[in-house]
Formats: structure tokens, sequence, C-alpha cells
């Protein structure tokens, strides 16, 4: 696999080096296709939750509302 965070190795005297790459390269398919995906996105904000910090604080947003308003409010 790519980065290295396993190793898998197939010892066998019966099989041939095609067949155990054949059931390597399955199995390095299978770890992937099953792996949890990774978690490292940001969280969603709530748009509701959101404006109503922003009014609560005082703070003026720092992009455009979810709302899609060109000028933030």
């Amino acid at each position: 696999m790519g980065d290295g965070a396993h190793r898998i190795d197939f010892v066998t005297p019966a099989a041939s080096e095609e067949e155990a790459a054949a059931v390597i390269a399955a199995l390095e398919h299978f770890l992937r296709e099953t792996a949890p995906a990774p978690s490292n996105a940001a969280p969603v904000v709530n748009a509701w939750e959101r404006a109503a910090l922003l009014e609560g604080t005082g703070r003026e947003p720092d992009a455009p509302s979810p709302w899609g308003d060109p000028v933030p409010w």
C-alpha cells in the first residue's frame, strides 16, 4: 500500500509468484476499500447557529452568509 502502514507477506511454497502477487493485490484492495474514511474534514457549522452566534456576539461575519448575501450583514 502507498503509505506503508501495513505490510502483507504471502509465504507458501505451493503458490507461484503470480498467484501470490494476485492474492496480495486483492487483500490490499480489500483493505483500501473497507478502511474508514479520514476524519480530517472541518466540522460543518449549522447556518442558523452561525447566524445566531454572530448576532449574539455582535461580530461581523468574515464571509458571505450561507444564504448567499453578497454583502455581509
